[in-house]
């Protein structure tokens, strides 16, 4: 099918059963990317907390390198639970999987939840923290490729709309994250937050587990899965056969994962090397969430016209053109203003790319082994662009000295993922 092809197809009306079942594919795949996303954020968010609580050290910067650092090795398990729940996608049924990965991963957030301190049971607190984050890094590892799977195959016309919900879905969480943060800082006393307004922000993402169970047991599983052959082992078929287009797909993940990455640490830099109020990455947030919220959908409907890599090259390109910039400006003049709009600016670059995102490596995979495809490509970009990232960018700043280093990482990536898209236009023929 040539490019012209592609984009007419888009276009087709869908009927109205087809538009019923893909809002309610939306909801479904959506509800437990919120969860996962909530977590991570709320985890990012607190990072400085957590790090005092969990991992005291005479050296604020050994505390929140440990904290990342347990972040980081969460992200090692990510692949384990790509493949695994990948493999149950494509053997089983992408319902199989997303009720999997919504189950375990609301027993991650659970967990750390209602933690015991290092002040009440010593050095073994960091470990109940690990033990939630590989949980919660296990299921995450086959949210998104279960997730994106089970929209496109319901989206039949739309496929690059209706996947941009992941997307406005991560928006959502970061904006609800940022909301609850806010309010905890500027509410509670330093005592208050420490002991127990902690907790309360996770427990907020507890609030989605069980809707989520409950809406996801009410879907079907989708008409392309059961209408394809299921083969005897999809991992290997993917890892033996499709290696190339897995790694293109990593690439890919690059620019996307890093922008949100890059909102995920701001809080954390705002007040460790800005020295701004506490508040002030979250107000960040709230406006840097609204942006993706709102922007992705529309940036969905344009890549079902214009084609998926055409509108994520822009965006990258956009990165790379204007990281150094932003960074110089939050340095020169270090305010909450400057940080919301450099914050809603790195927003803005995330809806443009990762809205794309979902759809274009959706299509790279055949329906046979699109899940393990989708899963184990997205976490491997994810492991190398993402779950390093804070850490990266915390030594970055202390090694260098310089507030506008992180900059450097951010760009080097979004150059990973112009190799990426070009490969895909040329090598997959995608648009």
């Amino acid at each position: 099918m040539n490019t012209s092809e592609i984009y007419a197809a888009a276009t087709v009306q869908m009927s109205a059963a087809q538009r019923s079942r893909a809002k309610r594919a939306v909801l479904a795949a959506s509800i437990g990317n919120a969860l996962e996303w909530y977590d991570i954020m709320i985890y990012g968010y607190f990072a400085v907390v957590i790090s005092r609580l969990f991992f005291p050290s005479d050296s604020e910067f050994v505390g929140l390198l440990l904290t990342f650092g347990t972040f980081a090795i969460s992200y090692l398990i990510r692949p384990i639970g790509a493949m695994v729940i990948g493999n149950i996608g494509d053997k089983k049924g992408r319902k199989a999987a997303l009720n999997l990965t919504i189950l375990v991963m609301f027993i991650g957030t659970l967990i750390l939840t209602f933690a015991p301190t290092h002040d009440q049971i010593g050095p073994a607190a960091a470990f109940v923290v690990l033990f939630s984050r590989l949980l919660q890094g296990f299921s995450a590892g086959g949210e998104f490729g279960s997730a994106t799977a089970f929209l496109t195959e319901n989206a039949s016309h739309r496929k690059a709309y209706y996947a941009s919900w992941q997307a406005a879905t991560q928006g959502a969480s970061l904006l609800l994250a940022a909301g609850v943060s806010f309010v905890l800082t500027v509410a509670l006393s330093d005592e208050h937050l420490y002991s127990w307004g902690w907790r309360i922000a996770f427990g907020f993402g507890l609030l989605i587990g069980p809707v989520g169970l409950y809406i996801r047991a009410k879907m079907d599983d989708t008409p392309e899965f059961e209408a394809v052959e299921v083969i005897k082992s999809p991992l290997r078929t993917t890892l033996q056969h499709n290696l190339l287009r897995v790694l293109t797909a990593a690439g890919c993940v690059g620019a996307a994962t890093i922008s949100m990455y890059l909102l995920l640490y701001m809080p954390t830099f705002a007040i460790n090397n800005l020295g701004l109020p506490k508040y002030a990455g979250y107000v960040g947030g709230i406006f840097g969430g609204l942006t993706v919220l709102f922007c992705a959908p529309q940036i969905g409907k344009l890549a079902d016209r214009f084609g998926c890599v055409s509108v994520m090259r822009v965006a990258a390109a956009t990165g790379v053109i204007g990281a150094v910039p932003l960074f110089v400006l939050l340095e020169t003049f270090p305010s909450v203003l400057t940080l919301t709009v450099v914050q809603a600016a790195v927003g803005a670059i995330l809806a443009f790319y990762f809205a794309p995102l979902p759809a274009l490596m959706s299509s790279l995979f055949p329906a046979n082994i699109r899940t393990t495809g989708l899963s184990v490509a997205y976490n491997l970009g994810v492991l190398l662009f993402g779950g390093t990232a804070p850490i990266i960018l915390t030594t970055l700043v202390q090694q260098t000295g310089s507030l506008v280093s992180p900059s450097y990482f951010y760009i080097a990536v979004c150059i990973i993922s112009v190799v990426a898209l070009f490969g895909a236009r040329k090598r997959f023929d995608q648009p």
